[in-house]
């Protein structure tokens, strides 16, 4: 009974032993007691294919090209975003009101136009344009906004108290020196790219012999400077606008007040007043201007319908005869030559319905709204094809991204780089 005793006192010794060598193995290695858990890695596996194509994606995004990058944008928008792309508006101050922010928030407009209203100083203008690209990109499919002016020259200068001097179009066709165009443009877009302004409404190609605005009656000359000017503001980043088309120069009317029309036959006005925009499709790239029509009214090919709102003129004389690939704009839908004849709701649609890309309504927040929701009621009643609306934001969307527009200028360099330093 005693040996028996003594033989479980060495059996539990034993295993007291063999316990504590078995701990001691498995806190020095613990690896071989404890496998890593499979959920783990399975887990870690998913997050490498995760990367893998996430990597992929990003390296196919940056393979595509422009129209594909374009494509890519417009499928993710909604009808709305759509619409908002082809609206250019203006507002009353010189910092983001709630009037822009709105048009930027709620209507995702594609740009926007500066008046005197809006600029004090370079400075200012430069943080305005900062300021309002952010919000762009804060709430849509951050694109970045179109920033316009009317800088023509002579009596049409904005903040013309703080730029450089710019003659006037007339001034430059008297000098008769192409040289002088270019340069006046370069230097002009220079100034307008430092505050963040990268597109002007001009070069005028109205022929006049009166008008300070036109360089003249002779259109090989107002061919040759619009393409100088064109040159000049595109080496300084900055996009033209050719205007008026089909021509406003034989009109005595001001279309900000009333309509009015031009009686010329086809022949003359293809040999005059329509041949520089002609020689201007042909020849330079599409894509480094728009063309902004007029709202008078043209007998000889819409007997009807202002310039504005006219698709014989848009659609069958500018895209079809001229062979024109770019960015169609119309005046200011507040202008009176059409606003007094068509309510906004109105003149948006038939605008677009007509052919135009982009829509200039350039001053108060409720015919905004207006030329906005009547574009938006013709699409969902079917009589704009939503195909249509497709058509003309991938023309937008292909503008900007082609052009590349920063976001964001140096604040002080618009100080430095803007006015006469002589």
């Amino acid at each position: 009974m005693a040996k028996f005793k003594v033989y479980i006192v060495l059996i539990s010794i034993l295993i007291i032993i063999g316990g504590i060598f078995f701990f001691y193995q498995t806190t020095q290695n613990p690896n071989k007691t404890a496998p890593e858990p499979q959920v783990e890695k399975s887990k870690s596996k998913n997050e490498e294919t995760i990367k893998e194509v996430e990597k992929t994606t990003d390296e196919k995004n940056t393979d595509q090209t422009i129209e594909q990058k374009a494509e890519t944008i417009l499928n993710k928008m909604t009808l709305e975003e759509k619409i908002g792309q082809m609206m250019v508006v203006g507002f009353q101050s010189s910092e983001p009101d709630t009037h822009i922010k709105k048009m930027i928030t709620k209507y995702h407009v594609g740009g926007v136009i500066f008046y005197d209203r809006n600029m004090q100083n370079p400075k200012q203008v430069a943080k305005l344009t900062n300021n309002l690209q952010d919000l762009a990109q804060e709430s849509g499919e951050e694109v970045p906004l179109m920033v316009s002016v009317d800088q023509e020259g002579g009596t049409i200068v904005r903040m013309k108290d703080k730029v450089s001097p710019i003659p006037s179009q007339q001034e430059l066709g008297k000098k008769n020196d192409e040289n002088l165009v270019y340069e006046t443009a370069n230097k002009t877009g220079t100034e307008l790219a430092a505050m963040g302004i990268n597109l002007n409404f001009a070069p005028v190609l109205d022929l006049s012999t009166t008008d300070s605005r036109s360089f003249g009656e002779d259109p090989e000359k107002a061919t040759t400077f619009g393409k100088r000017t064109i040159q000049g503001l595109a080496d300084a980043g900055v996009t033209s606008a050719l205007k008026h088309f089909p021509g406003n120069g034989r009109s005595n009317i001001d279309p900000h007040v009333e309509t009015s029309s031009v009686q010329a036959n086809k022949v003359d006005l293809q040999n005059k007043d329509i041949y520089p925009f002609t020689h201007i499709i042909q020849d330079v790239d599409n894509n480094q201007f728009f063309v902004m029509v007029t709202h008078i009214k043209y007998p000889a090919y819409d007997k009807e319908n202002p310039a504005s709102v006219s698709s014989v003129i848009m659609q069958d004389l500018l895209r079809q005869q001229l062979g024109y690939k770019g960015i169609i704009v119309t005046d200011d839908l507040e202008m009176g030559a059409v606003s007094k004849y068509f309510t906004y709701e109105d003149l948006g649609a038939k605008a677009v319905k007509s052919g135009a890309d982009v829509l200039l309504v350039c001053h108060t927040l409720e015919n905004q709204e207006k030329v906005f929701n009547g574009i938006l009621k013709e699409v969902k009643n079917g009589k704009i094809s939503e195909q249509q609306i497709d058509e003309s934001v991938t023309r937008i969307l292909t503008y900007k991204l082609t052009n590349d527009f920063p976001l964001h200028v140096d604040v002080e360099q618009a100080n430095e780089k803007v006015g006469n330093k002589k």
